[in-house]
């Protein structure tokens, strides 16, 4: 498609996604939302699942035109006899990527660390480097390291504090906690183009602050948000242009850590709020969060942080399992979080379909990541055919304590296949997979498949659920292979086109195979106009696709 084509693509998607009805707003994949919004009705008091109501009543039909289209729950799945996988990152070999060296890392001997405690991690397509904004020892300053490959990182000499790499320097009236650095590529304010969000707990009362940027490394005066929990971070919603404080909360009668939502247009101007009209509780455990036997104390969500990948948010979900403050301080090592994964349609309800952690810790004395483990905010980069998951670990290694549960806070990276979350899974015995009544503009068919000893192919229905020819699965070409981008083709008719616009159901025939994801675009190349986390080196902007 010409440029113009797929620009006018995109206004279309984000037209859906601002119209609204008597029910709320339409989104770009189908789903209605209430007039309600954000919601009211989270039980804080009960322990059950929290609804996902997408889930239970998904769209009659679902427009599949923003984005690769996931597997990671039932929303696009009608039937199927496949079964489905989930799958875990896996750490990087070499960890830590950064960890402390400099003397505002050191800390002094005390708490030493280098580590993304949210911060965030982005692929600037303007210099073409990644950069990676993290909290130089406990409690220090915020700085900047670069990379041009997301995994060997260097410090520049910046001219803020001179000689170093900071870009807010360590306010010894001030105690730093949680933080959030963001990539803004759709702002029209090029003094705008870096935001950041810093919890500092002055003697004035805990808080939030503000700023932007227009490199990331000399930032504005702050502006004070309403009072907020010490490890609140901010997130983007792209898809409905939204700003979200992820609000570190704690709810009676338990006093157990919960996060609050906050969102806006805009995140200066949106800084303050009511928080009886405009603070709505988002996200707890619930009974499937299990304890760890070792420790046995009830769970807790410690963070909530998320990002838009392809066709949906992508949430991490830090769980502390224990133990508490106290024991830790004594004992002198690290709390245990782990970092498990949440998706969400339209951008309040996540599904926690699988409770494994996806990046784990190894509580085990004398590791890097021995414990407290954090995502970066921006979670993850795509570098290739794989995902780049940046996370925190602490060692509670103190070179002048001894131990501390604050110390050896260090910087990792972990590695996921792209789309490789979850997939639908077929051995020796055919399976099939038929989706929901799906429309779309594109013409090509794309999938992510690993099935080098076996084959996929694919058919079309009708309304009626009658093979519309001629993409019948013996007119298919038949693919197989390892490969994240495949093209589907037919004999008689190499691409959708004859099909735009109108409700159709795919089945896809799989035997000795994944699949992952599946996705219809107006690109030959196989663009998917789907958002992209934090970036990563092909992307000239925020989504996969031309018109950047």
């Amino acid at each position: 498609m010409a440029m113009i084509g797929c620009l006018a693509l995109l206004l279309s998607r984000h037209a859906i996604a601002g119209s609204s009805g008597a029910d709320g707003e339409l989104l770009y994949n189908g789903i209605r939302l209430p007039a309600q919004w954000p919601p009211r009705d989270i039980d804080g008091d009960s322990r059950a699942p929290l609804p996902v109501p997408y889930l239970e009543h998904p769209p009659e039909v679902i427009p599949i035109d923003v984005g690769r289209q996931l597997f990671v729950d039932d929303f696009l799945i009608e039937n199927t006899t496949l079964h489905r996988q989930f799958h875990t990152a896996r750490k990087y070999e070499h960890n830590p990527i950064l960890q402390a060296t400099t003397p505002d890392e050191m800390d002094g001997g005390k708490c030493p660390g280098a580590f993304v405690f949210h911060d965030g991690v982005c692929f600037d397509p303007k210099e073409h480097l990644f950069k990676l904004w993290y909290r130089a020892g406990w409690y220090g300053g915020v700085a900047l390291a670069t990379s041009s490959d997301g995994l060997n990182w260097s410090r520049p000499t910046l001219d803020v504090v001179p000689g170093t790499n900071l870009v807010l320097p360590r306010d010894p009236a001030m105690k730093r906690n949680g933080s959030g650095v963001w990539l803004d590529q759709l702002t029209t304010d090029p003094q705008q183009r870096f935001k950041m969000f810093l919890y500092q707990n002055p003697p004035t009362g805990p808080g939030g602050q503000v700023y932007t940027s227009p490199d990331g490394i000399h930032w504005s005066s702050p502006t004070r948000t309403t009072s907020v929990g010490d490890n609140t971070s901010i997130l983007y919603n792209p898809f409905r242009r939204k700003w979200v404080y992820s609000d570190r909360t704690y709810h009676d009668p338990h006093n157990s850590r919960v996060r609050s939502y906050r969102e806006c247009d805009d995140l200066v101007q949106g800084a303050t709020w009511d928080k009886k009209r405009d603070l709505f509780l988002w996200g707890r455990v619930d009974e499937l969060d299990l304890p760890d036997p070792n420790i046995k104390n009830p769970p807790q969500l410690y963070n909530l942080d998320a990002t838009g990948y392809e066709s949906l948010m992508l949430g991490v979900f830090n769980v502390l399992l224990g133990p508490y403050n106290d024991v830790c301080r004594k004992g002198k090592f690290p709390k245990t979080t782990e970092l498990e994964l949440g998706y969400s349609r339209d951008g309040f309800h996540f599904s926690r379909p699988d409770r494994t952690p996806f990046i784990a810790c190894t509580q085990k004395e004398g590791d890097w990541d021995r414990g407290y483990l954090h995502p970066a905010a921006t979670i993850c980069a795509i570098v290739g055919d794989q995902l780049y998951f940046y996370f925190t670990a602490f060692s509670g290694k103190s070179p002048t304590l001894g131990g501390d549960m604050y110390a050896g806070g260090a910087t990792g990276v972990a590695f996921l296949r792209r789309d490789g979350f979850a997939s639908m899974e077929a051995g020796d015995d055919p399976g099939t997979l038929t989706t929901r009544p799906i429309t779309f503009q594109g013409k090509y068919l794309f999938v992510n498949l690993d099935a080098p000893e076996g084959e996929l192919r694919v058919e079309a229905l009708d309304a009626k659920g009658e093979v519309i020819a001629p993409f019948t699965v013996s007119t298919c070409n038949p693919v197989s292979g390892d490969k994240t981008r495949l093209q589907i083709s037919w004999n008689g008719a190499p691409d959708l086109a004859p099909l735009r616009g109108q409700p159709v159901r795919l089945r896809f025939h799989l035997t000795r195979g994944k699949l992952y994801a599946f996705w219809v675009t107006p690109d030959a190349s196989g663009a998917s106009h789907g958002y992209v986390a934090a970036g990563g080196p092909e992307f000239n902007g925020p989504w996969d696709g031309p018109g950047q």
